[in-house]
């Protein structure tokens, strides 16, 4: 068939990558540069093995902090979106033990058809981006957080996740030197040995221009609407390219997903989570940048080392599709690279502060396949929050069974 895929992040690009391979012909529409919106910037994790959900009981203790201190990481600004209160409603549904733990194992096994779905790509097309197996250390500022990491890794073990373990400070420090200023600023992490870093803008250019040797074509163009009759899309309406016609459709516009389910008569349960990120040239001082890749949870803040550049990046704001940088949240990056990795970063060098909106359900499973009334021929890629880059893959995996499967897709 010919494929039409909305959306040349991640997303988008891994779809495109799986669906050429099976022998369709692709068309990739976006109205930016492949890679260049949510992908461009984000924390570069390949966390395929600690997928807990951000919708989890504990959230219901921690919102007052969350939501009233100044230095929270989590940001609230109430619109008169419906949107916004609808998923707002939705996310605290979700806050709960039994939710969690089923959002943990569709995770962990879409986590699983990701890293697969990656590693053939990389070993196929071996791109240039900075990849490298370095492990992930998960920090808890509490005897009460790790006791909670406990649980989740005795969770994820028992749904056959990857080997994980819990350790003190001292042996966080003894497997990431660069921790050991930090020392005595938390009370334990999860480490996981086989997790993985990379620039995923790099991987997005590799990708594009791969694909675009094969013959998939690239149209920059805004998307307006649909063309659509007998309950099925015959074409998408653009400012530029005027309608373009295709056999179907996938619909992988990450933070645009509410609006674009809108346009096909299906509501989507995406609401966009604003984050921010900085990347700093290293010191190669040994000791001195971490290896290891770090989640601080009490920060809410990632550290990934991609080749001679820390990443560092977190925060989540409910502000509608606001791109705006304030100075002070990027001060706060900058304040917790100092605090956590005090020799890491070159000093007076250029912070390139990014800010980027992660498209989220309310329980953190990504949308993939039909939703609503949208026609017949439309297929879904959405919703896959901070862990696009993750779980890429894996969605776009299940896109391509779909297709293959699914009659209503390719009966006229």
């Amino acid at each position: 068939m010919h494929i039409c895929i909305l959306g040349a992040g991640i997303v988008g690009l891994a779809t495109a990558w799986e669906l050429q391979a099976q022998g369709h012909t692709v068309t990739v529409v976006d109205r930016a540069a492949p890679g260049s919106g949510t992908s461009s910037g984000n924390g570069a994790q390949l966390s395929y093995s600690y997928v807990a959900p951000l919708a989890d009981a504990s959230i219901w203790g921690q919102l007052p902090h969350l939501m009233f201190s100044a230095d929270s990481p989590l940001k609230l600004r109430p619109q008169l979106d419906p949107q916004q209160w609808r998923w707002g409603l939705g996310f605290m549904a979700a806050c709960n033990d039994r939710s969690a733990a089923r959002t943990t194992q569709a995770l962990l096994q879409l986590a699983a058809a990701s890293r697969e779905g990656f590693e053939a790509m990389r070993a196929q097309l071996q791109p240039d981006c900075d990849f490298a197996e370095a492990g992930k250390l998960v920090l808890y500022g509490s005897a009460a957080g790790v006791q909670a990491a406990r649980r989740q890794v005795a969770l994820q073990q028992s749904l056959g996740g990857a080997a994980q373990r819990v350790v003190t400070p001292d042996e966080a420090v003894a497997l990431e030197p660069a921790l050991a200023g930090y020392r005595g600023r938390f009370a334990g992490a999860v480490y996981t040995a086989s997790e993985c870093v990379a620039d995923c803008l790099k991987v997005c250019q590799a990708l594009a221009a791969a694909l675009q040797a094969r013959g998939v074509q690239f149209i920059t163009a805004e998307v307006q609407g649909f063309e659509a009759s007998r309950g099925r899309a015959r074409a998408v309406r653009t400012r530029e390219q005027g309608a373009i016609a295709a056999d179907a459709f996938v619909v992988a516009v990450g933070a645009a997903a509410a609006r674009f389910g809108r346009m096909l008569g299906a509501y989507l349960p995406v609401y966009p989570l604003k984050g921010y990120s900085i990347t700093l040239p290293v010191h190669d001082t040994p000791g001195a940048a971490p290896v290891v890749s770090v989640t601080d949870t009490t920060r809410k803040t990632v550290f990934a080392r991609i080749g001679q550049r820390l990443r560092v990046a977190g925060m989540a704001e409910l502000v509608g599709e606001d791109l705006r940088i304030p100075p002070a949240r990027i001060a706060t990056l900058q304040a917790a690279t100092q605090a956590v990795f005090p020799q890491a970063a070159v000093q007076g060098a250029d912070p390139q502060p990014w800010a980027g909106l992660r498209p989220a359900t309310p329980s953190g499973l990504p949308l993939v396949g039909h939703a609503g009334r949208a026609p017949a021929n439309v297929l879904f890629n959405v919703g896959h929050g901070a862990l696009g880059f993750t779980l890429a893959f894996g969605t776009a995996r299940q896109v391509a069974h779909l297709l293959a499967a699914d009659t209503a897709l390719v009966s006229a």
